[in-house]
């Protein structure tokens, strides 16, 4: 199938230095990724993996509980001389 493609900039970089590297003509390279990022996108995510996690910390009390005297703030956080 002959079809006219736009690719962004980025996208269009990366191609070209996967094709250098691979040393495939531009059809072959485009043709290789787009079969790998169709499979991929067929795979179905595990159940209850999730993508990023953050564990919490607890951090304790706050030291300063107005934070309307930024004055006060900049005290507490940088020492009395904060000026």
């Amino acid at each position: 199938m002959r079809t006219t493609l736009t690719l962004d900039p980025d996208v269009a970089v990366e191609l070209q230095r996967l094709q250098a590297a691979r040393k495939q003509a531009f059809k072959e390279t485009v043709n290789t990724v787009l079969r790998a990022g169709i499979a991929a996108l067929r795979e179905p995510r595990p159940r209850g993996a999730p993508g990023y996690r953050t564990e919490p910390v607890s951090l304790g009390s706050p030291r300063v509980t107005n934070l309307d005297d930024i004055s006060e703030v900049l005290a507490v956080a940088e020492g009395e001389d904060h000026r």
